[in-house]
């Protein structure tokens, strides 16, 4: 098992390349032998890439990227939104785990987004939504709000000390949209 982690530059092919394979595809290309789960139990995990992705049941990051056991470290959280626990989380990937991507996996179609933009939610919800409508503002397009929520997160994520400090390392953060209807992400977002 290689203990390095590649580049972000190498890690973001990765990415797009099992996104292609995804899209295809009929049933999972991860890696998810008993083979690979005893040599990542031996041996520890080694992500090529940070996932901080929506809540959703309908994204999955391991499959949407063609991905296996180890292979991506996944953060998970209703509206991809960043607060300290997400952000130790990053920081844990990058600082001991050697990560060198990072990328925020918005989607369209997302409840969180919806119901900052639509609606006035109660309760924990609302601690969620008020991140997202500090991110869209008064932007009503669903998927225009959807990439502005991620840019959002990406400027948390590089505000934070400790992940800025790795830059002199080769990180990189990004970010990226998951359609939900076809399986493609847009890498490219406005």
């Amino acid at each position: 098992m290689n203990i390095e982690n590649i580049s972000a530059e190498e890690a973001l092919e990765k990415l797009k390349n099992g996104n292609r394979k995804y899209i295809g595809a009929e049933k999972s290309d991860g890696d998810i032998s008993l083979l690979r789960r005893r040599e990542t139990a031996v041996h520890g995990q080694v992500p090529y890439a940070a996932v901080i992705s929506c809540s959703d049941s309908r994204v999955i990051p391991e499959s949407i990227f063609s991905a296996g056991i180890g292979d991506l470290f996944v953060i998970r959280v209703a509206g991809n939104v960043m607060d300290d626990h997400q952000l130790g989380s990053v920081e844990y990937a990058v600082s001991h785990l050697g990560v060198r991507l990072v990328l925020v996996l918005g989607h369209n179609g997302c409840g969180a987004v919806d119901a900052a933009v639509n609606h006035d939610p109660e309760g924990y919800i609302k601690f969620i939504t008020d991140e997202i409508r500090k991110a869209v503002g008064d932007e009503k397009d669903e998927y225009k709000a959807c990439c502005l929520n991620v840019k959002h997160s990406i400027e948390i994520i590089e505000r934070s000390f400790e992940i800025h400090r790795e830059e002199e390392h080769g990180l990189k953060v990004c970010g990226a949209i998951y359609h939900i209807e076809d399986g493609a992400v847009s890498f490219d977002i406005q």
